[in-house]
């Protein structure tokens, strides 16, 4: 029996549940990472007030993909195997991680930090292995064209989210905290090549395959923010180097390499904004909420985040200035965001 075979969803829950996008925890990255910036640059306040959105906005997502595991199993585990919604799933990882580092800086919350950091190692290890397994095996496959796109490149975002909380947990469990350091190196550089890797592909379809307007979706801002947080983690091992004699050792390569994807990140961003206007003003493409949009609105969080943590790795204090310019940036962003979902919410209860 295919997912198409299931029992159809009866009611307005049951069918948000069965039809739930993969990619929904993207609320919870934007939402955290926003957080996150607030708090480094000085927002406590902020930065707290996002963090008591973002728990019961995780919460209701578990809850949801739960029920979807347990009431439209065949959806859910087709969705694996779909090159393009299958990524998705990548964001579970990444929010379940954010939220920890969040629930760390921001809250204080240790155990709660370690709890997430638990849950967002298990789920990497099966969302990462389930999905490049089955749309590897898959037997009839997408063109390039049809079956690329930014999300993709969420793989890297889980991959560094979860280097990121490991190196400010520092020895979670009691693990030893060299051992820790290693296990973070080793994260960051797993996803610096599936970065490499996915953006060639990216990049390919951008220059000499025909590019939709429909086609040219939020999540292409990814490309900047998988980027971002890569520079975030490599950072992030420059400023614990003291806590292992490989990283201290290897701190030249790693300033080097960290820079230069801060400077691919940075370069992206003209790029993405020229795309935006063509898609949405040449070309008059309609601005509706789509769940998506959460994937544009992390990036920029990001970006601050993690150009305010390389001002301080490296050092280098007038790149501080550039992360102050960004998180105002960002909060427009998530609030427009808001707002694109609590009026979508209030039509659908409307019209149903």
């Amino acid at each position: 029996m295919t997912a198409s075979a299931e029992r159809p969803p009866a009611g307005r829950l049951a069918k948000a549940v069965a039809d739930l996008f993969p990619g929904y925890f993207a609320l919870v990255m934007a939402t955290g990472i926003v957080s996150i910036a607030g708090h480094l640059l000085g927002w406590p306040r902020f930065a707290r007030a996002l963090f008591w959105v973002n728990l019961p906005a995780y919460s209701t997502l578990v809850a949801l993909t739960a029920a979807r595991l347990v009431l439209f199993p065949r959806r859910l585990v087709a969705d694996f195997a779909d090159h393009a919604r299958g990524s998705g799933y990548f964001t579970t990882v990444a929010g379940t991680c954010v939220l920890g580092s969040q629930c760390l800086l921001v809250a204080g919350w240790r155990g709660a930090a370690e709890a997430l950091f638990g849950a967002g190692l298990a789920l990497w290890a099966v969302v990462m292995y389930a999905f490049f397994a089955a749309v590897i095996v898959r037997e009839t496959k997408p063109t390039l064209e049809q079956g690329i796109n930014g999300a993709w490149l969420i793989a890297t975002v889980a991959t560094q989210s979860v280097a990121v909380l490991a190196l400010g947990l520092g020895d979670p469990f009691g693990w030893p905290a060299e051992a820790v350091a290693f296990g973070a190196l080793v994260f960051f550089l797993v996803g610096c090549m599936l970065y490499l890797a996915i953006i060639t592909l990216i990049f390919y379809r951008f220059t000499f395959l025909p590019l939709a307007t429909a086609a040219l979706t939020p999540p292409y801002w990814i490309s900047m923010g998988a980027v971002a947080i890569t520079t975030l983690a490599g950072s992030s091992l420059v400023l614990a180097r003291q806590r292992s004699p490989l990283l201290l050792e290897l701190a030249p390569f790693l300033k080097g390499f960290t820079l230069f994807f801060w400077a691919a990140g940075t370069w992206w961003i003209p790029l993405l904004v020229v795309l935006g206007v063509w898609r949405h003003i040449v070309r008059r493409h309609p601005l509706d909420y789509d769940p998506q949009y959460w994937g544009m609105v992390f990036p920029l969080g990001m970006y601050a985040a993690a150009t305010s943590r390389l001002a301080e790795a490296l050092p280098l204090a007038p790149l501080a200035a550039i992360s102050r310019i960004f998180l105002p940036v960002a909060i427009v962003a998530w609030s427009a965001a808001l707002l694109g979902l609590l009026r979508s919410l209030l039509l659908k209860r409307r019209f149903t």
